[in-house]
């Protein structure tokens, strides 16, 4: 891996650590839900497990780039589209976040008490792992694809991946402790997760759908949020 500081080498790398950043959102915010169901002292280190699975799994991609390229082709046709590796991974990839964004859902429509008898009565710590690990491997994808796209050089792309994680391991602190303090924010979040799951799917089976509009719902529906909640604090500070 031959590594030259050239402009352009520098400038790509810039903008792929920033994509890298912006994709790697939802990531943060299912990996903090799923960290929630460990124990209080423990979510810090698994959100912290979560996000570095993430890292080697996308480091170990972009390494075998040709390996990512070959799933492009066409292993089987079904209703005359033809269903490659890629296709297989993000159409079970989308079905599992829908599963758990929606069963997260209903946990919390079933009401505090019977959210953590749930939990502490069925999860266990290597459960958790290994839904951390298949969610990594979902994610992966769009990164490493973003990352071909945007770089010609190995070093460029691998560097943007460990940059990334670094800015989103700070943040996933912060943006944790939001969410899980915040229930209507929980909520919404885990409403584009199921937004974000139907589209893998709807890609699998070759219906493109550009998440930019998934994003911009996301990012619109959360300042709104943000409005209701200082409202709502105002309200009652006067109360």
């Amino acid at each position: 891996m031959d590594i030259q500081f050239t402009n352009e080498a520098l400038i790509s790398l810039s903008i792929l650590t920033i994509l890298e950043i912006v994709l790697g959102i939802d990531n943060i915010i299912f990996i903090s839900i799923l960290a929630s169901k460990m124990p209080k002292k423990d979510q810090r280190a698994t959100r912290r497990v979560g996000l570095i699975i993430g890292m080697v799994v996308r480091i170990i991609m972009l390494m075998g780039i040709n390996w990512v390229r070959k799933q492009d082709e066409a292993l089987f046709t079904v209703l005359n589209n033809g269903i490659s590796g890629k296709d297989i991974m993000l159409i079970l990839g989308g079905m599992f976040l829908l599963y758990q964004s929606v069963h997260e859902i209903h946990l919390k429509m079933k009401g505090h008490a019977e959210e953590i008898k749930e939990r502490t009565g069925s999860v266990r710590r290597n459960a958790v792992y290994f839904q951390l690990a298949l969610l990594n491997i979902v994610f992966s994808l769009d990164s490493v694809i973003t990352a071909i796209g945007m770089a010609n050089e190995l070093w460029v792309m691998i560097a943007a991946v460990v940059l990334s994680m670094f800015v989103m391991m700070a943040a996933s602190g912060p943006i944790a402790n939001f969410v899980n303090n915040n229930p209507s924010i929980k909520i919404l979040a885990l409403s584009f997760l199921t937004m974000i799951g139907i589209s893998l799917v709807a890609e699998g089976l070759d219906q493109h759908f550009n998440k930019g509009y998934i994003y911009f719902a996301m990012a619109f529906s959360f300042l709104i949020e943000l409005i209701n909640l200082r409202v709502d604090k105002k309200a009652a500070e006067k109360s």
